[in-house]
């Protein structure tokens, strides 16, 4: 008997390496295939999930859902109306101007590599920077080759961003309305010590991830583009904005977003990407140290470990999109798991009822 049930175990643990490789890889051939569509929906949930915070502020000044989610939607719209006709043109230039001088900027960091190994031979130190200058020269052809491409399709890409605007606005008005039937039409398929607890672990991850995510990039940028301001670095408002949105990717986006800007500086100047690399550390322990633990808390509850392990398989089977729902979908799961092994699932259904009563309720009223 002890020997089958530990053979039974052996096959167990050895096959569930396979079956998690091969659900993997399905994953990630069916997000190939259907990216378009999932990557719409995923979007226009993520800002439903947003949005949903202000329209129960609405609804508590008893107003209907519809009412709640009208209001909220147009305010949202004017504001990125506003920020469409002030902030992103100057983006937009900003992008341009920066794509036209990286070429510039990459002779520059080459001239500046053969004057640092003159040097080096002056000292006789055993330094050879050939490759990398080779490297620069390619990065420099390939660079140009892109731009000079990229520039001929950017009326196409421009119209597909719009269209896929307006369908991710559609989308969420209508996630907005009647995402709780659809939901709770899905969770009623499920047993109720799984579809409650994995509904209440689902609203907890993503809606206060993203939003917690959104202001701690708000933050990066409100507080980093007057000290690049400060500090002359060119495209400023760019620079800081890009360190922001890398925020948006959980546990190494602004390690990332600060390292690229760093780079791209240091590509100009050498002596003025030091004080940007400063400053910038020093906003990312700030809202690392004092805000994000405010903010995020405990809430996703995964080891760091975990956590890369989830960005990693998120990148491969999703790309970006991957990258940005890995953590909080990681979260669901595991909170999901941890109560129906507690056998916690009943603290949950009074938070699901507050948080999501019936849609056809709320209209009666």
């Amino acid at each position: 008997m002890r020997r089958s049930a530990s053979l039974q175990r052996l096959l167990i643990y050895g096959l569930s390496g396979p079956i998690i490789a091969l659900n993997v890889w399905l994953l990630s051939v069916l997000f190939r295939y259907f990216q378009h569509p999932i990557t719409i929906l995923s979007i226009a949930a993520i800002l439903a999930f947003l949005l949903n915070y202000p329209v129960k502020f609405f609804e508590r000044a008893r107003m209907t859902r519809t009412q709640a989610v009208v209001i909220v939607l147009l305010v949202t719209l004017t504001l990125l109306v506003i920020l469409g006709v002030t902030l992103v043109p100057m983006v937009i230039d900003q992008t341009i101007q920066l794509l036209n001088k990286i070429p510039d900027w990459l002779t520059t960091s080459q001239e500046n590599l053969e004057q640092f190994e003159q040097f080096a031979k002056q000292r006789r130190l055993p330094l050879d920077l050939r490759v990398v200058s080779n490297q620069i020269n390619a990065n420099i052809q390939n660079l140009v080759q892109q731009l000079a491409s990229g520039a001929v399709g950017f009326a196409g890409i421009l119209l597909s961003g719009l269209l896929n605007f307006v369908l991710v606005v559609v989308l969420a008005f209508y996630m907005l309305l009647y995402g709780d039937r659809v939901w709770y039409g899905l969770v009623n398929l499920l047993p109720a010590n799984i579809g409650v607890p994995l509904t209440a672990s689902l609203q907890l991850n993503f809606q206060n991830f993203f939003l917690s995510q959104l202001l701690l990039g708000l933050f990066m940028i409100v507080t980093l583009t007057p000290i690049f301001l400060f500090l002359k670095v060119p495209f400023a408002l760019l620079f800081a904005i890009l360190i922001g949105l890398s925020e948006l990717i959980p546990f190494i986006g602004a390690t990332l977003g600060i390292g690229l800007v760093t780079i791209l500086v240091l590509m100009q100047n050498w002596w003025l990407a030091v004080p940007v690399a400063v400053a910038a550390i020093v906003m990312q322990q700030i809202k690392d140290n004092l805000l994000a633990p405010n903010l995020l808390g405990d809430f996703i509850g995964l080891n760091p470990i975990w956590i890369f392990v989830a960005i990693l398989m998120g990148f491969e089977i999703a790309g970006l999109l991957g990258t940005l729902v890995a953590v909080p979908i990681a979260g669901t799961i595991k909170g999901t798991f941890d109560a129906i092994k507690s056998g916690k699932t009943d603290e949950f259904v009074s938070t699901v009822t507050i948080a999501h009563d019936s849609p056809v309720d709320r209209n009666t009223n």
